[in-house]
Formats: C-alpha cells, structure tokens, sequence
C-alpha cells in the first residue's frame, strides 16, 4: 500500500503542469574531476563573487544580508557584482575545458557579469519555467571548479532585501 502511495505522488509530479512547478534543474557543465561543492542559502541572491585567473578559481554568493562560504579557491583576481533590488540571475553561461574558464551571469534587468577568459566548449542554463531565478549552484572543484550545474525556482522576496 505504501510502495502504491510513493508511486502515485511520483507519477503525479512527473506529469505535473510544468507552469505550477517550483523548480529546475540544469545539469552540469565541465570535466566533473575533484571533490563536489554546493552553495545555497535564504532568500534571493543579492551578490555574486567569482575568482578568476586563467579559469575560475571559486565562487561565493550573497543571500540577503549573508555571504556563503566560498567554493573553490580564492586565489586569483576577485570580481565581484551587486545586484539591485528586484534584480535576479536568470541565466548562467560560459565556457569549460577541464576547468570552467568563465561564466557570465545575466539578470532579470539585462545586466551581465562576466568573469574568466572564453575558451572551449560552450555551455548555457537558464530555468525552464516563468518567474524562476538562479538559487543554488552545484558542482565540483579541483584547484579551481571543473563543473557547475544550477537549480532554478521561485524565491519569496519577502524577507530579502539588499538596503538597510
């Protein structure tokens, strides 16, 4: 009866209106080699820091008022970008070999926050459903980050604010 229960719930969110789900998933981009990192938090994203030198070296994102610990390394140059209020990151793109050599970020007002040098292949995620926005990001890490991947949703801003 039980194994009937949990097939039914799956079954039902499988063909649910994707309109009404909550989340997507971009899969991972980049070689995979080294140990997994994940960052997540409360709230929307405020900021975004990323390192760079000849390919990203770490990442670390602002939720409201608080920065997550970093993924990867802090070596190299910092770049780091604000987002203004009602601002979100809608799309993530940028280049990989073993290593991601660059990301951009783009937001829900056209900006692009660009950090790495371009080369290799091409990779490109954004959410598959309306009014998503970029709330956690995954991957793997090995003297730099050698894969990311995202997960997409609604996010209550309710809470989250970017101004004292």
């Amino acid at each position: 009866m039980l194994f009937l229960a949990i097939f039914a719930v799956i079954a039902a969110s499988a063909i649910a209106d994707p309109e009404t789900q909550s989340y997507s998933y971009s899969p991972p981009a980049g070689s995979g080699s080294g140990s997994p990192f994940s960052i997540i938090g409360e709230g929307r994203i405020t900021a975004v820091r990323v390192w760079e030198s000849s390919y990203i070296r770490g990442f670390q994102f602002r939720y409201g008022f608080t920065w997550s610990s970093v993924a990867g390394s802090t070596s190299g140059q910092l770049q780091e970008r604000e987002l203004s209020d009602g601002e979100a990151i809608i799309q993530i793109s940028g280049m990989y070999s073993h290593y991601v050599q660059s990301v951009v970020f783009v937001t829900t007002k056209g900006r692009h926050f660009e950090a790495g040098h371009p080369s290799g292949t091409s990779f490109n995620m954004y959410p598959s459903h309306k009014g998503a926005e970029l709330v956690h990001i995954s991957g793997t890490t090995h003297g730099g980050i050698t894969s990311i991947a995202a997960l997409w949703g609604r996010v209550d801003t309710s809470a989250t604010h970017t101004e004292h």
